[in-house]
């Protein structure tokens, strides 16, 4: 049996690598999506799903931060999505809300 050493990558470019385009404590980079984040927190993860064409109560999930993070080839693993979400909810969620808003405009959404 051999062990999977790599996670799978979905889209056209299947080995493009990336990153985050903001850090997850990047609050004054988008300063509404972290007022939504911090008093509508549901509000913006049904925003964050129905942007990945998800349910809207996937969107604050380990599962839709780790298919977003494969989609664009952004390194890391499902053990630090969940770290991440289980240790700083919002800034989490905010950091992939900005993340799609700034592939939105470069068209690489």
């Amino acid at each position: 049996m051999n062990p999977v050493v790599t996670q799978p990558s979905y889209g056209a470019g299947g080995s493009r690598v990336s990153d985050w385009q903001t850090g997850a404590f990047d609050c004054c980079d988008n300063i509404g999506i972290c007022l939504c984040g911090a008093c509508f927190p549901l509000c913006l993860s049904c925003q964050i799903a129905s942007d990945m064409d998800e349910c809207c109560l996937c969107g604050a999930s380990v599962a839709m931060r780790t298919l977003y993070r494969t989609r664009y080839g952004i390194p890391g693993s499902i053990c630090s999505d969940f770290l991440m979400l289980m240790c700083c909810p919002l800034c989490t969620l905010c950091q992939l809300k900005r993340d799609i808003e700034k592939r939105k405009e470069m068209n690489a959404f």
